[in-house]
This record gives C-alpha cells, structure tokens and sequence, in this order.
C-alpha cells in the first residue's frame, strides 16, 4: 500500500457501512489505495450519531494509513454506502449532515455492493449478514428485495439466526422445547447459565449483537443439533427465495457476500449454489465507483 507522499488528489472515499461495521478505503485517482480503516455500525436507523461517528472514526484511520492529517478529511470526496439509507426518511436525515468531507455521494450498502461485486456492470448480489438483502441490475431493471430491518425483517440473517437462537434456548430451559446443544453452547459462550440472566442479557439486545453469536447456531448444526439444523435450513430458505426472485430476470452474474455467507452457502438450493460466483470487488470499492460516476456527471453538468 502506497501513501498520499507527493500526490496532490484527488482522493476518494469509499464507505461500506453496514449494520455491524464500517469499512473505509482512500483511493488516489488511478485506484490505488492509500488508506484504510475499520470500525463499528454505520446503520442510520441504530442512530444517526452512532452511523456518523463509526464513518469518522473510520475514516481517520484511514487518514493515518495514507499518511495523510485529521484535517484532509476536507479534501476526500466521498461514495458511501449505507445499511437503512433505502428508508427515505433515514436518506434525507443522512443527506442533511453537515459532514467535513469535500463531497458526500449517498446510497445503499446494497447498490454499492452490486457496483462492486460486479464492477460496475449488470449482475445480482445478496448481503447475508447482520441483515439480509438483495439487488438485481439487468440493462435498466432493478429489483431490490428485503433490507426492511430487524426484527419484522432480516429474515436469513445473523441478527435473525441469532433471534431464533435466543428464543429455543429461553423454551428449552422452561422444558417448553426441545433440548438443544444451543443452550450449553450459548451459556458457555456468555458465562451465564439462569434463565433470567439471559434474558437480562438480551434484553436491549441490538441487531449487532445477535448477529455476534450466529455462529454457535451453525458450529451446533455441523454437529448433528437437529434444532440448529432446523433454524440454518430457514435462514438458507429465505436467502435461496431471494436469489430465486432476483434471478427471474436473468443477472448474468450472481454473488453473496457478507459475514454469513460463506456459512449459509453449503446450505442454499442447489440451482442458487450452482449460480453463485465470486465477487469481483469489494462493496468499499463499489462505493468509489459510485463517487467518481456521480463526480463525472457533476462536472459534466455544469
């Protein structure tokens, strides 16, 4: 990774900003990076504070990386992509922040997955993570499925994995359900074994923190837990229901990323899994992408 030493700009920015965290690059004009930071959700809908100070602090990061001051966040024209920007309520809050960059270019996490997963051109992407989502790009036509948020949505996700979880544990340990290697798994995980305790413990629970522990759900699966199977077989349903949906109108590519993905792929319809490819860029360089597309249009109007 080269550093901002001797280059005047410009530099872009691209934000990945989803439910459980934010991922930044800094780009010089030729696309190569010079920068990068990570930090904590950047989901408007948990709080436009906590989406804002996850993009700066991020963001500063990354600065450091590129050798670069706190100061020359002024100079970063910015593509952000962000979970909860597709409620337009959440869009027009986020496009009214009196941000310190040279630019701001707003949309989803979603679209700038697609942008990068396909570079730019036609294909379909799935989001399989805190959230579930999806989004088809043919020649013109858009299809945009899921991305209602937790808990009436997300369904398939880690935060949703990590609900279904939560909720058999509580009616195994009142003898209301079956017994479940997912209540010995998650109290040992959480050091806790009174059923008040958990609840106490999930109680505020965020999105972000059920999606933490959807993994036990998976390490129980893999060891014959009906249950756990029972709930990886629902959430594998759902993601494979929206792959079918943005498949009806032919992506010539299709590609599933997140931090679940990898997971629940094993697990999709077989005609999903048969259309699945690698991702062709990350969603953060999708979000360059976009910034530098709307940056040309902008000059190109005026």
């Amino acid at each position: 990774m080269t550093t901002a030493v001797g280059y005047d700009g410009p530099f872009y920015l691209g934000v990945d900003g989803g439910g459980s965290k934010c991922r930044v690059i800094i780009v010089t004009e030729d696309n190569q990076v010079i920068g990068e930071g990570l930090s904590g959700p950047a989901n408007p809908l948990r709080g436009m504070k906590i989406a804002t100070d996850s993009i700066l602090a991020a963001t500063q990061q990354a600065l450091t990386c590129a050798g670069m001051a706190f100061k020359d966040m002024s100079k970063l024209i910015v593509g952000a992509g962000l979970a909860g920007v597709n409620m337009p309520e959440y869009y027009r809050i986020f496009s009214e922040w009196q941000h310190p960059f040279q630019q701001l270019h707003l949309t989803s996490d979603l679209h700038v997955a697609c942008i990068g997963a396909h570079q730019g051109g036609d294909g379909a992407v799935i989001i399989a993570g805190t959230g579930s989502c999806g989004l088809a790009d043919v020649k013109g036509q858009l299809i945009e499925v899921g991305g209602h948020g937790f808990p009436y949505g997300d369904n398939g996700s880690g935060a949703w994995i990590g609900l279904q979880m939560v909720h058999h544990v509580l009616l195994a340990k009142d003898l209301l359900g079956p017994q479940t290697l997912l209540t010995d798994l998650l109290c040992s995980e959480l050091k806790l074994s009174q059923t008040l305790a958990l609840v106490d413990f999930f109680m505020h629970a965020t999105p972000t923190t059920y999606a933490k522990y959807a993994p036990l759900v998976f390490t129980a699966a893999e060891q014959g837990d009906l249950l756990a199977q029972q709930i990886v077989q629902q959430a594998a349903a759902h993601i494979s229901a929206i792959a079918q949906r943005l498949l009806s109108i032919n992506p010539p590519r299709l590609s599933l990323i997140g931090g679940l993905a990898h997971k629940l792929q094993p697990y999709l319809a077989s005609e999903v899994q048969q259309k699945v490819t690698p991702a062709l860029a990350a969603p953060e360089f999708g979000a360059v992408w976009f910034a530098k597309q709307r940056q040309q249009k902008a000059q190109r109007i005026s």
